[in-house]
This record gives structure tokens, sequence and C-alpha cells, in this order.
């Protein structure tokens, strides 16, 4: 089935303890759809300035993205993000934030957008995601994700966001913040008790923990030995695990389970190189075989 998603589109800068890369793809939405794009269909919904290389949404489209709800605001600038990796290559600083075109984000989705029975709500300001949500009265599942900034400047919204969605993903530090709680499983199960049926934190290079009123578990990560760059790994796992959620076409537990799995091998090729550029050298078979990998790693 197809899926929606509205989120930020970028070009980064990002710097590693070893190199050093300009004007890249990135952003919460593409990261996101073009890991989606492996499993189903997918409607990008995102906005870019006069400045937007054409080549980056003739890369998307190539990928079963539709990006017909990705606006081009005339005279304004792109989002940009400018962050530098620390030597563990789990830490890292942003140097830069250019919000530009993003001020003026007000999503209207087109009308055959409204009626997806997917939508994920990529990291955005818990008003705008709430403002989306009410367009698609008729979504099978609703999963939206989060940042500090939104946890501290508009926690009223993001809690009445929380109580109108299906799942929730977030990683660790959000949610002890979010809940107060330091204790992961708790704090999992808390935020569980907001709303959601199913929360989702994603740990790093420590994989993720599963929570739901009946299920707790922690899926690991698939051992990268190359980490070139970790930018987008958390929005590649969450593309992946909804895309392949949407290609079932259903959240049963066991769906939900085998797509953390197809979530996490998402991140694993995502961090071996720059923006997309490891994703566009592979293909589904490519992941399968990973896959295949994965689940003799935790046989036992």
């Amino acid at each position: 089935m197809p899926l929606v998603v509205v989120g930020s589109v970028a070009l980064d800068s990002v710097e590693t303890p070893t190199e050093k890369r300009e004007d890249l793809l990135g952003g919460s939405g593409a990261y996101f759809s073009y890991a989606a794009s492996f499993f189903t269909p997918v409607r990008l919904v995102g906005v870019v300035g006069e400045d937007w290389p054409q080549q980056h949404t003739e890369l998307l489209n190539s990928r079963n993205i539709d990006t017909t709800g990705l606006q081009v605001v005339p005279g304004a600038k792109t989002f940009r993000w400018s962050g530098k990796y620390h030597r563990n290559m789990n830490d890292r600083d942003t140097l830069d934030v250019q919000l530009n075109v993003m001020n003026q984000f007000d999503p209207v989705l087109p009308e055959v957008y409204t009626r997806c029975k997917f939508l994920f709500l990529a990291n955005d300001p818990p008003t705008l995601q709430l403002k989306v949500l009410r367009q698609c009265p008729g979504a099978m599942l609703t999963m939206a994700d989060t940042m500090d900034l939104w946890i501290n400047s508009q926690r009223d919204e993001l809690m009445e966001l929380l109580k109108h969605i299906d799942g929730m993903v977030l990683n660790d530090s959000e949610a002890k913040l979010l809940t107060g709680d330091d204790n992961m499983v708790r704090a999992g199960r808390r935020v569980c008790e907001m709303g959601p049926q199913f929360v989702v934190i994603k740990k790093g290079e420590h994989g993720a923990m599963f929570f739901s009123k009946h299920e707790t578990y922690v899926m690991p990560a698939f051992p990268t030995a190359d980490v070139v760059d970790p930018t987008g790994a958390g929005d590649s796992f969450a593309g992946g695990m909804m895309g392949y959620l949407a290609e079932k076409g259903n959240f049963e537990p066991k769906t939900l389970k085998e797509a953390m799995a197809y979530g996490t091998l998402a991140a694993s090729f995502t961090v071996e190189d720059f923006s997309l550029d490891r994703l566009q050298q592979i293909d589904r078979p490519d992941i399968e075989l990973r896959m295949e990998q994965y689940r003799r790693m935790l046989s036992f």
C-alpha cells in the first residue's frame, strides 16, 4: 500500500574524523522515503527552496517516490544542517542550522494523499504534525517521530499528538526527556501510557526496544564494521520499518517484529556511506541477503 510521509528535506554538510562533505541530500523525509521505497510506493510531502538541485528530486522519483507533495518556494532557500562527528562516530556537534524555507512550511496534502492508509509524521513541530494528522482521518496506521526541541518547547502539543497516533518512534535521550525516567524499560512503558499503541526507542549501535501493552523486546543492531556517516540512520530505520508494515498491510505483533528487523537493516546500510550513497548501491535482494545473516545471528 502507498505510504505518505511528511518531513524535512534538506541540504546537509557533514564532517567526520576522516572526511568532509558539503550540500548532501538530507532531511528526515528524504532518508525515510528512500528506505521505505524498498518495500512500498512512497508519497513525500516537504518543502524546499529555489536552490534545491533538480537531480535530488529525480533521484527520489527514480525510487518510486511521488514528489507531487514536495513544494518549491520561489526565492527561498532550502533548510540546511551542518554537523561534525566525534571520533567514536556516536556523538556529534551541530555546527549550524538554517531553517530557511522550513519557517514557511504549512503542508496541505494533495487530495489523493489524504486517503492514505499509512501515514508517518517525521520530525516536525507537533502543531504541524497534528495539522497533517487531521487531513488523513481514514489512515489505518499513523506513526510519528519527535526530538528534544519539541519536547521542551511544544510539550502540550506533543502530549495531544500522542493521544491520536498508533505508534511513536524516538531515541533513548528523547524518551528520558519526555518521561523524566532514565530507565528505558520504564520510560518506554510510560510513553505507551501517554496514548500510542506501541513505542519504539532507538538506541543507535545498541539496537532498538519495542513496547506495547502486551510485549516488550529488544532488537539488536546489525554489526557494521565500517561506519562512514551515521546521519539519517534513525530516519532510515523508521522508513524501513514503516515501509514493510505498509507492504504487508497490517501491524500485527509478528509483522511489527519483522518490520523492526527490516528497519534495523535499512539503517545498517545507510551508515556505510554519506547521505543516500550506500542505499543507491543496493536493492531489495541485498536487504534480504542481510536479513538471512541477521536471522542466523539471532539464532541460538
